[in-house]
């Protein structure tokens, strides 16, 4: 088979199960509205769960710093593109949350990637909780350490995986909110399931970070656990994009010695860390509680008025609300009559998910209005 053969082959069988990705390039894609061409819908789609994309304090920020520092980082921050602007946010951080150093990365993906690749041997075992994030399980079967996985938020078969003799150490690796099913993981029992073994705990809370929690801490702070390594990101919570690994100092010199996608990408321009500054103050301001506050109640309004015979719900509380409806094609539909309606929805399908599992998965905002959520149940309780 050539190239062109197994690229083609491969795209037809994407095509034939109704799995094919696409992009569509909007205008506005964040907050409340997403434009598309001459049509406003809804936004039911973006992870902007607080509405910071679009807030002045933080677009001014963004503004400031780049007439400050111009719109690159020029280099890694191992050659010249670690800045006084990054170095601030980092302290900020790791003050924020508890620890003693955060380092910045590009991406959530590539701060899990780095994490995992730098810390993991050929004798140690990564034990993952089946759902975790493509960027964890990824790195983990990259990894030349073992991988087990056990079932989703099971701390009964974690601890028995634990048990099973091993030369090396072992990495726990889950999330706080869990990305598709926007439920989340019992994170106390894990992680005295992971001091009982003497592993270590690793946590990528992306989708709990800034939304929960006093002060926006996330799901950590809420549960009352101190992982070893906590992985934030920046492109849900604090509407901009980015991550940090919160860790020791010991951990943290160790990263900045092996982890390969830290030492060898071009840092995050600095005005981005200026901005992400101003996202940090409003999240932690009786603002950033007030906008918390109004996400809490309009997804328990989401949660109280859902009912569909066609749909099944996750055991979410947080700002994703998966719809599963089984079949892709199903979900297509429903997520084009959705459009059709004025609310732009996302039909999610494997492999993103489980086979069978195909969902619309929204997410609500800060800045979406009651009315909003019950137009979009009108929409969703007229039947196919």
């Amino acid at each position: 088979m050539s190239w062109q053969q197994r690229i083609d082959a491969a795209l037809d069988e994407r095509r034939a199960a109704d799995a094919l990705r696409t992009r569509r390039a909007v205008s506005q894609g964040v907050g409340r509205w997403l434009t598309l061409g001459e049509q406003r819908f809804c936004n039911f789609s973006s992870n902007d769960y607080l509405g910071l994309s679009q807030h002045p304090a933080v677009i001014r920020a963004w503004q400031q710093g780049a007439e400050r520092y111009g719109v690159g980082s020029g280099g890694s921050g191992h050659v010249s593109g670690y800045t006084t602007a990054h170095r601030e946010l980092e302290e900020a951080l790791a003050d924020w949350l508890g620890y003693s150093r955060a380092l910045l990365f590009i991406s959530g993906f590539a701060a899990n990637q780095a994490v995992i690749a730098a810390l993991t041997g050929k004798e140690d075992r990564i034990v993952a909780d089946k759902l975790s994030h493509a960027s964890l399980l990824e790195a983990a079967s990259h990894s030349p350490a073992q991988l087990r996985r056990f079932a989703h938020n099971d701390v009964g078969q974690l601890t028995t995986l634990l048990a099973k003799p091993l030369a090396g150490q072992q990495l726990v690796v889950t999330e706080g909110v869990f990305s598709m099913d926007g439920d989340s993981a019992p994170l106390l029992a894990v992680a005295d399931a992971t001091r009982e073994a003497r592993a270590w705990l690793m946590v990528d809370d992306a989708h709990g970070i800034g939304v929960v929690g006093e002060q926006g801490r996330g799901s950590c702070h809420l549960q009352g656990i101190k992982p070893h390594v906590l992985v934030v990101t920046f492109g849900k919570g604090f509407g901009v994009s980015g991550a940090a690994v919160l860790c020791s100092d010991t951990v943290a010199d160790y990263l900045l010695q092996f982890a390969r996608h830290l030492i060898y990408s071009t840092s995050m321009p600095p005005a981005q860390a200026v901005a992400l500054g101003a996202a940090l103050q409003v999240i932690r301001s009786d603002e950033g509680n007030a906008r918390r506050e109004k996400l809490a109640a309009l997804i328990a309004h989401f949660r109280h008025s859902v009912a569909h015979e066609s749909v099944t719900m996750t055991d979410s509380t947080s700002a994703i609300q998966p719809l599963i409806v089984g079949e892709n094609n199903r979900a297509l539909r429903l997520a084009e009559r959705l459009r059709q309606r004025g609310s732009w929805v996302t039909a999610i399908r494997p492999p993103t998910v489980p086979p069978g599992t195909a969902r619309l998965r929204l997410t609500l905002t800060a800045e979406h209005q009651f009315d909003d959520i019950d137009r979009l149940l009108e929409a969703l309780h007229d039947g196919e």
